[in-house]
């Protein structure tokens, strides 16, 4: 695994512990997300992750109480730490540029989503499939979207239906389209066929070519 990977595993113990990084607690987190990542957290066992993390299987749990704590000591902070202060920031970001077009925000998202994905592909491959059968996971994410994120997206998505370049369909319904189809793309990039040949600079601009054509201002549709 990377040393890029290696620095936010260990900021992932500083998250969810006071005590010291050890070089231990580091290799049993290195090898549980490789092991998540590639069978899920049903099929994983304890005794593998503590195989490729060369430790006892009795000394995960004198860090982790359950193998779902151990998942969650991954999962948890990603939502919190890392997804939600990335959007965020990018929001931010992409506000104060002012970007002209609609397409240019969506182009910036795009790109910058894609390498975030490319960055914790692994950790994300987890989180795509474990939070669908845990509860709180669901509602952690939930709560942090519908808090710090829906609200910035609408003020967005009414500021380029003032400008006319997005059709006058209540300001939800756009987000849940255009994440939808940018959310499909980033998982068939890096988590369901990240080995396909792709060509990344003609997909992204297919795709948001894709959202701005669908969500264009249609006479019609604005007279009814």
């Amino acid at each position: 695994m990377s040393e890029r990977m290696d620095q936010w595993l260990t900021e992932l113990v500083r998250l969810n512990e006071d005590d010291r990084v050890t070089d231990r607690q580091l290799s049993i987190l290195r090898a549980a997300v490789e092991v998540f990542a590639e069978k899920g957290f049903a099929a994983a066992s304890t005794s593998e992750i503590a195989q490729r993390a060369g430790v006892a299987e009795g000394t995960i749990f004198r860090h982790y109480k359950t193998k779902k704590d151990l998942l969650l000591s991954i999962t948890v902070p990603v939502i919190d730490e890392f997804v939600g202060p990335f959007l965020l920031r990018d929001l931010d970001t992409i506000l104060t540029a002012q970007h002209e077009r609609f397409e240019d925000f969506l182009r910036a998202v795009l790109f910058n989503r894609l390498q975030f994905a490319n960055k914790y592909a692994q950790v994300l491959r987890i989180l795509a499939q474990e939070i669908p059968f845990h509860p709180e996971l669901k509602a952690q994410l939930k709560q942090y979207v519908t808090e710090n994120v829906l609200k910035r997206l609408v003020g967005i998505i009414e500021h380029f239906q003032e400008k006319g370049e997005i059709a006058r369909i209540p300001a939800p319904t756009v987000i849940r389209l255009t994440v939808s189809v940018i959310l499909s793309h980033v998982v068939l990039r890096h988590i369901l066929f990240h080995d396909a040949p792709w060509q990344d600079d003609e997909e992204i601009e297919m795709t948001v070519r894709f959202i701005v054509q669908g969500l264009r201002p249609d006479a019609s549709r604005d007279q009814k």
